[in-house]
């Protein structure tokens, strides 16, 4: 029976390492690969700068989940921010000044509480959560695989 137990917590190690091994630099490098592979939105341009403001830690959650971040001007200035739970994607508008800062903001307190629900969520340009609202669809690249998965 320890057997069993000690070789499950040798392959959860052998899992999370990998992304506590990176250096910060790796780790948002490795973030931004991952919009680049997910996101049609995706720039150097629309993309690095608000991925480096979002803490490290964060970001490494975030790589251990399988969550992506994608600008995607189809949001609008009254809702500059979303977060679509069943694909695990947090997207903002890069056009509108302060949907970098909202998303930054969200990102760390999700990442912190580790809670990341299955809907979708909206947020104003002041971080205020906006209920009943439509916001554009969450379309990948295509082949690009990022149902995610709830735990």
């Amino acid at each position: 029976m320890n057997w069993i137990s000690s070789a499950g917590l040798l392959s959860l190690l052998a899992v999370a390492a990998p992304a506590l091994a990176q250096s910060d630099r790796e780790v948002a490098e490795a973030m931004i690969t991952r919009a680049a592979n997910v996101c049609p939105g995706h720039s150097a341009e629309r993309t690095n700068a608000t991925v480096k403001a979002v803490p490290v830690g964060a970001l490494r959650v975030m790589l251990e989940r399988g969550l992506t971040m994608c600008p995607d001007r189809r949001l609008d200035a009254s809702a500059p921010a979303a977060f679509y739970g069943r694909y695990g994607v947090f997207q903002w508008n890069p056009e509108v000044k302060a949907g970098a800062s909202v998303i930054v903001q969200k990102i760390d307190a999700m990442t912190r509480k580790d809670e990341f629900p299955p809907e979708t969520l909206v947020w104003d340009a002041d971080g205020k959560a906006l209920t009943q609202r439509t916001v554009p669809a969450f379309e990948p690249k295509p082949g690009a695989a990022v149902l995610y998965r709830v735990r």
